[in-house]
Order: C-alpha cells, then sequence, then structure tokens
C-alpha cells in the first residue's frame, strides 16, 4: 500500500519575502534528499498562475494558480509589504474551502493578515515584528504574539524570516523523528528554537539589566500613539527620573525622550513601508503635534522627509512590477 505524501502548496504574493520561502521550500528538500526518497511535496501558487515578484526584485515562476489549488496539508500564505491591499475575495474564498477539506493554514510573516481577514484568528496571532503596528490598525481586538511562531490546531502563524525554518523543522519532526530534523538543522547550518522564543534578541550591550530595558521599551512601544514625559515613564515603571536617565545614558547612550522618539519614528517608517496612510494620519497615529513636526523629526533622524521616503520605496515596486517599463524609460535618458 502507497504512503501519502504530504501536500505543501505555497502562496505567493506580490512582494513575498524570498528568505522565507526559501528556507520553507529547502527545508522540505533536504529532508527528501537526506532521507532519498520524496517525503514531502511542495508546490507554488500565485494568484493567476503567472510569474510573481519576489521582495527582492527576483521574479520566480509558479506550478498553479490559485483557482487550479485542491485539498492539500499544508496551505501557506506568503504576503508583501502591503498586506491589505492583497485581502482579496478569491484568496479568502480559497482559504475557507482548504479549511474545511482539512488543510493547515499557515500565515507567513503578513500572511497572518490573510488568515485574519479570512476569519480563522480568534485569539492570539504572530506577524513579522515590524508588521504589528499595522496588524493592530486593522485588527484591533486581537492580541499579537511576540513569538516565533504559533501553532493553535490547524492554524499557524509565523514571524517568517529565519523562524520559517524553525516551524519548518518542528513540522518536519511531528511528521517523522526528531533525528530528520536535526538532519535538516544542520545542513542549513541552524539550531531550532521552539516557538515560544521572542522574535527580537536583546543586543550584547543591553544583557545587563535586561529586564529593566525590556519592561521600559515595553512602556514606550505600548504608548507611541499618546507619548508619556519622562517624568510619567518614570512613575510607570517605579523609578526615580534621575534613575530612568542614568539607566537610557548607559545602556542606550540617549535620554528617555530621545529613546522615546527613535521608537516613535522607526513605527512611523515601518507604517509607511507597510501602509498607505496619510502623512497627516501617521504622524497623528505616533504622536506627533502636525505633519509639519513630524517630517522634520523624521528627515533629522533618516535624512529623508516620510514623503521621499515613501516616494522612494513606492518607485521600487513600480519598477520592479514593470521591468520592461523601467528599462526603456531609463534608455530614453541616456
Amino acid at each position: 500500500m502507497a504512503v501519502r505524501i504530504p501536500q505543501f502548496y505555497m502562496i505567493l504574493g506580490s512582494e513575498f519575502p524570498i528568505n522565507a520561502l526559501i528556507l520553507a521550500t529547502e527545508s522540505l528538500r533536504i529532508a527528501n534528499q537526506n532521507s532519498g526518497r520524496e517525503l514531502f511535496n511542495c508546490r507554488l501558487v500565485s494568484t493567476d498562475g503567472k510569474d510573481v515578484r519576489a521582495s527582492n526584485g527576483m521574479w520566480l515562476s509558479v506550478d498553479d494558480a490559485l483557482a487550479d489549488v485542491d485539498q492539500c496539508d499544508f496551505c501557506f500564505v506568503f504576503d508583501g509589504n502591503l498586506p491589505t491591499q492583497h485581502l482579496s475575495r478569491q484568496l479568502r474564498k480559497k482559504l475557507i474551502e482548504l479549511h474545511r477539506k482539512g488543510s493547515c493554514l499557515v500565515g507567513i510573516d503578513t500572511g497572518a493578515f490573510a488568515l485574519t481577514h479570512a476569519g480563522f484568528v480568534t485569539e492570539s496571532v504572530v506577524v513579522h515584528w515590524e508588521a504589528a503596528l499595522t496588524y493592530q490598525e486593522h485588527f484591533s481586538r486581537l492580541p499579537i504574539s511576540d513569538h516565533l511562531y504559533q501553532i493553535e490546531g490547524p492554524i499557524i502563524s509565523c514571524a517568517g524570516g529565519v523562524a520559517t525554518l524553525d516551524l519548518m523543522l518542528e513540522l518536519i519532526k511531528r511528521y517523522y523523528e526528531e533525528s530528520l530534523a536535526v538532519e535538516v538543522a544542520n545542513a542549513l547550518v541552524h539550531t531550532a528554537r521552539e516557538g515560544c522564543e521572542p522574535q527580537r534578541a536583546v543586543t550584547p550591550q543591553l544583557s545587563e539589566g535586561r529586564s529593566f530595558s525590556d519592561r521600559l521599551v515595553a512602556l514606550l512601544e505600548k504608548n507611541l500613539d499618546f507619548p508619556l514625559s519622562a517624568r510619567e515613564i518614570a512613575e510607570e515603571l517605579s523609578v526615580s527620573l534621575s534613575t530612568l536617565e542614568r539607566h537610557c545614558q548607559r545602556h542606550f547612550s540617549n535620554t528617555p525622550m530621545q529613546l522615546y522618539l527613535g521608537l516613535r519614528l522607526q513605527g512611523a517608517r515601518n507604517f509607511l513601508f507597510y501602509e498607505n496612510a496619510s502623512i497627516k494620519e501617521v504622524a497623528l497615529a505616533f504622536g506627533f503635534s502636525s505633519p509639519v513636526v513630524f517630517s522634520r523629526s523624521f528627515k533629522r533622524y533618516f535624512n529623508q522627509t516620510p514623503s521621499a521616503f515613501r516616494r522612494s520605496i513606492r518607485q521600487k515596486q513600480t519598477d520592479n512590477r514593470l521591468p520592461e517599463v523601467s528599462r526603456l524609460l531609463a534608455s530614453s535618458r541616456t
């Protein structure tokens, strides 16, 4: 009697994270190679079956169109930098159909947006930490987990990046044995991490006094829209203002308010990257009194205005979507 081979479908959205896809597909390929037989089958999918552009500008050919995807064991959703623009009715319908047929749905990086839009996320969810604010803006009632990945029955969410490999090793281990997962990890020069580990590591200079630094940063990130004063921050952390100032200078080489401003501006930059909100809306979302004040601070920090940053990002996206047109325009200027 033939053994059924687990089927993986990888649905690729525009600007999907190619690093995560490579780790997902390579882990399956290495498992097949090391076992000397096909343990897993993997197929790439795009909405229309045509080539799809990756996050680094490369174009990948796929095996199937979304409409042709049938029952599978795992359906991975890899989405890109503008996940809210890709929440199509077609994708939602397909995810619901696959779930009814018993498929396990996996959201990688911003792929969690699609799972939530389809109604499969009812408690916490894992998204890449840079996209967390955008997720909260659209799905405010759902808490976000800072874990690498989370398995909730047939619904899985993963932060993307190298966390994708950690998830794949866990799935390989569950299907076969831990020794095979270790072989795959060794081949990729990686040590598997538990899904509950945090996405971001504390830098060496912050290792001393880590718990206080973690509490401080968590408090600041929780209050990006309505900034606290330095005295209010100290009160929330139950320390004196002078203690807070000494800690920030020692561990962050900044004053409390400079650290706070940096976190707000980084959050605003991520928001500009993932969202199409107006500059005024972004300024208000991160506690700036006006777009002028926001633009001035942003330029001082990143050496370009918010508008210029967004234009450069969108221009790169347009150039990559229309490479033939871009080459023609470039040649006409020479």
